[in-house]
């Protein structure tokens, strides 16, 4: 292979980016003729190379003007005059957005309390309904012993229960044997 490959981290460290924004760069067609495949990584030829030096170049350049005129000293009076106007107008800027975001941390406290005030509700109807279910509870406790009282009550005991049983069967079976009159069964109710 030839020397002048270059894989793409390190065409980005030379150039000063990412090799995320080489890749953005470039596009699909243009990455078929300038990049190869070996093992797990892209190769850049010389042609590529070129390409997205040039591709690039206008963004370092617009880097190295920006940083280098940071360090300028202003020439005349009205050149300074004109950046202190500058630093007005960003101050002014500056000042209004601290503005808008107090305003909405304003917006953002109130909130915060209404939500405090509505979670305080819930917890009280929470607090109310499992009260209001223990009182259920209890209640139906209450009744289950009232019932178990009342059927103890109306059921005799057992000594009582054999005795009026004797006297009951008796009775029945002399009331059977007068009032029975043989049954017909049902399915002979057609003939």
């Amino acid at each position: 292979m030839s020397e002048n490959l270059k894989t793409i981290r390190e065409l980005a460290d030379e150039l000063g980016v990412s090799k995320t924004a080489i890749n953005k760069k470039v596009s699909d067609s243009e990455r078929k003729q300038w990049f190869s495949k070996t093992g797990n990584r892209f190769l850049v030829n010389e042609n590529g190379q070129k390409a997205i030096r040039t591709m690039f170049s206008s963004v370092i350049d617009n880097h190295k003007s920006k940083t280098e005129n940071t360090y300028q000293q202003p020439e005349s009076k009205t050149e300074n005059f004109e950046n202190a106007n500058l630093k007005h107008s960003d101050i002014n800027y500056l000042n209004d957005i601290i503005k808008y975001q107090n305003a909405q941390i304003e917006d953002l406290k109130e909130t915060k309390s209404q939500h405090f005030k509505q979670l305080n509700q819930m917890q009280n109807l929470l607090d109310q309904q499992q009260r209001l279910a223990l009182q259920d509870k209890q209640l139906l406790e209450e009744y289950k012993a009232e019932i178990k009282d009342l059927k103890a009550l109306v059921m005799p005991s057992p000594e009582v229960e054999k005795d009026g049983a004797l006297h009951s069967e008796t009775a029945q079976d002399t009331e059977s044997v007068e009032a029975k009159p043989r049954a017909k069964k049902w399915w002979h109710f057609k003939k």
